[in-house]
């Protein structure tokens, strides 16, 4: 049996923060007795559980090729050749187990749906998080009380994903169709995506764009920084703008062109301007002001009232799939960093006196 994840429907490893490029899902090689047959029906009778309709919405998103080339749909599978289905994302296939999770859905169709993720929920089940995940909610709103059985379409499935501890948009696809449509739109960087997010200091510019590739650190396999080797990260491109300055920190807006793995959170971090809060990239300290008695209570209180960091995927906007129709969504910034800009516009104030 073949695991064919994308054309069943499991979710995939997400594209929004993960390194791009083509990778394998599944082969296909004919037999040496293969009579020459259609390329579409040739999958459809080799892959359980897929319908001919499936296939053929792969095929022409060009995600099936015939030896190293993008094939047709009335291409001919002779004996010996290799049939490969390829994805801009890795394959993954932990169980998802259906929970009665409450979602926050702005937006849903019989194509797709839009949920605005709560800060400290995970995307997609492992490394220890097995449930409670945006997954497993997903997989009870979808109708699922059971694991859901390999063929069945109602799991609904994620092209993108945010950090655990960052708040806002994910757009998920309910059919092979809407899927497939969404993860072009990724993988061409045509979708629109901004970000709020509460940096440490005081940049000296209004706006500005970060160019720089990205790749695992060296001395911490967890953490991603900047390098100058093309060889070493993949290339990443943030743009960001000053919203609001109170001296010690600035509210900005970052707009992805590329989606790499804690690409705002490094890039910031790469100024010298961490996001506020973000442990792992230094911007759970004090990197801006005297430390003083009064002062360092005061970033005491802002980390318990913003446990995470800072950041929030406010807009997402992207042709649907299926309509053909430009959607734009946009998500208000959660409780706990409206607190925390309030806090600092009260400091700035009281600062000025």
């Amino acid at each position: 049996m073949i695991d064919e994840e994308l054309l069943i429907g499991q979710d995939p490893e997400p594209l929004e923060d993960e390194e791009q490029g083509m990778f394998e899902h599944f082969r296909l090689v004919a037999d040496p007795g293969q009579a020459p047959e259609r390329l579409d029906k040739f999958m459809t009778q080799h892959l359980e559980d897929t319908s001919r309709h499936r296939v053929q919405c792969a095929i022409k998103q060009g995600y099936v090729l015939l030896g190293d080339k993008p094939a047709k749909a009335n291409m001919t599978v002779r004996p010996g050749d290799v049939v490969r289905f390829v994805m801009p994302y890795r394959r993954r296939g932990t169980e998802i187990i259906p929970q009665d999770i409450p979602l926050d859905i702005v937006y849903e169709d019989a194509d797709l749906l839009v949920v605005n993720k709560p800060a400290g929920m995970v995307v997609h089940p492992g490394h220890g998080n097995y449930d409670g995940t945006l997954v497993n909610a997903l997989a009870w709103h979808m109708g699922l009380r059971e694991a859901p059985e390999g063929g069945d379409e109602r799991m609904g499935v994620l092209v993108h994903r945010i950090d655990k501890d960052t708040s806002g948009l994910l757009v998920v696809a309910k059919n092979d169709e809407a899927q497939l449509g969404l993860a072009g739109q990724f993988y061409e960087h045509s979708i629109e995506r901004k970000y709020r997010a509460i940096v440490w200091g005081d940049l000296s510019e209004d706006s500005g764009t970060v160019d720089a590739y990205i790749g695992r650190d060296a001395s911490d396999r967890l953490r991603f920084a900047v390098t100058d080797d093309p060889d070493k990260g993949k290339r990443a491109v943030t743009h960001w703008r000053v919203m609001e300055r109170f001296g010690f920190v600035t509210l900005v807006e970052c707009v992805l062109e590329t989606g790499r793995t804690h690409q705002i959170r490094v890039h910031m971090a790469s100024l010298g301007h961490p996001i506020f809060g973000d442990e792992r990239y230094g911007g759970r300290e004090i990197r801006k002001g005297t430390i003083y008695a009064r002062y360092a209570q005061f970033i005491r209180n802002c980390f318990e009232l913003c446990p995470r960091q800072a950041l929030h995927a406010g807009v997402l906007g992207f042709v649907h799939p299926v309509t053909g129709k430009t959607l734009h969504f946009e998500a208000p910034l959660p409780g706990d960093m409206t607190k925390l800009l309030e806090k600092w516009r009260n400091y700035t104030v009281n600062m000025s006196l």
